[in-house]
């Protein structure tokens, strides 16, 4: 069985059964595609896999005066906006379309400008929130070059493809690991920019409250902002409410201290947007272990 040395028989079956119900989709046309996984993730897939009864009971733990019915709706539109980012991801020059004409608004573009002119490495970080691409995807076509660092899924066969809708952007992709962390140092040494996702739970992070509530995050995006002198930009693709548009916001630039601070006002940042839009964010994650097990 091909690859079968760097994953299970049963990740291989999964693979394939991802493999089949992307390239089904990709044969619809680009609205009705984005419209279908969403609704099949949030109403098939989503509950059979237990991602809807996991998202509610981290409702439950962030935001407790919730009525189960308001946890349901909030869980649903999460799962409907991974299905739809998901396939978006995988629609590159269809997102590419949509996005067209899309213009970043905030307060960071112009210092990002300006470090694109110096030579100025860049870290942007953001969650899984919206379409956490859009944003790379929009400053690629008003002629940025941004890579990323990426954690790999657990399912090798799947990683193997999924990585290959990052590295179809603009800059190159490294996995999470010593050989990809060496990797991206030496691109931000030579004034790149890159993505990190930073919303999701790390055993060596620091502990501090996320929504509220104790959680782990990883330093490693302000560290190396501070090692290399990159500028520390939160930036978000949110979704709009026709389920397909999106608005990019480029936040300042986090101030320089000490990555903990840094890192809370990285928080903080994506935390005004999912209060803002709370069925955007992937509830699914087990953001809140050890602290924290539905």
């Amino acid at each position: 069985m091909p690859g079968q040395a760097r994953g299970t028989p049963l990740y291989w079956i999964e693979d394939r059964a991802l493999r089949a119900l992307i390239s089904g989709a990709r044969a619809l046309p680009y609205v009705t595609r984005v419209r279908a996984m969403g609704h099949l993730l949030s109403s098939v897939i989503g509950p059979l896999a237990g991602y809807r009864r996991r998202a509610r009971a981290h409702l439950a733990h962030v935001f407790p005066d919730l009525t189960d019915a308001e946890r349901r709706v909030i869980a649903d539109a999460a799962l409907d906006n991974a299905g739809r980012t998901l396939i978006e991801n995988y629609s590159g020059p269809d997102l590419m379309q949509q996005l067209d004409g899309v213009s970043p608004r905030g307060a960071g573009l112009p210092f990002i400008e300006a470090a694109r002119a110096d030579g100025r490495p860049v870290i942007f970080v953001t969650g899984h929130f919206g379409n956490y691409e859009a944003p790379r995807r929009v400053l690629t076509g008003l002629g940025f070059r941004i890579g990323g660092l990426y954690k790999p899924m657990a399912n090798p066969f799947f990683n193997a493809h999924y990585a290959r809708t990052m590295a179809g952007v603009s800059g190159p992709v490294f996995p999470r690991g010593p050989e990809g962390t060496r990797g991206f140092v030496r691109h931000l040494r030579a004034g790149g920019m890159a993505t990190l996702l930073f919303d999701v739970y790390d055993a060596a992070g620091a502990e501090f409250d996320f929504l509220g509530r104790p959680a782990l995050t990883a330093l490693s995006a302000a560290e190396l902002a501070l090692r290399y002198d990159a500028l520390l930009v939160p930036y978000f693709g949110i979704r709009g409410e026709d389920g397909l548009s999106f608005t990019v916001e480029i936040d300042a630039p986090i101030a320089p201290s000490d990555p903990s601070s840094m890192m809370r006002a990285a928080s903080a940042a994506l935390e005004a947007r999912i209060h803002r839009h709370p069925g955007q964010w992937f509830w699914v994650h087990r953001r809140w272990k050890p602290f924290f097990r539905p």
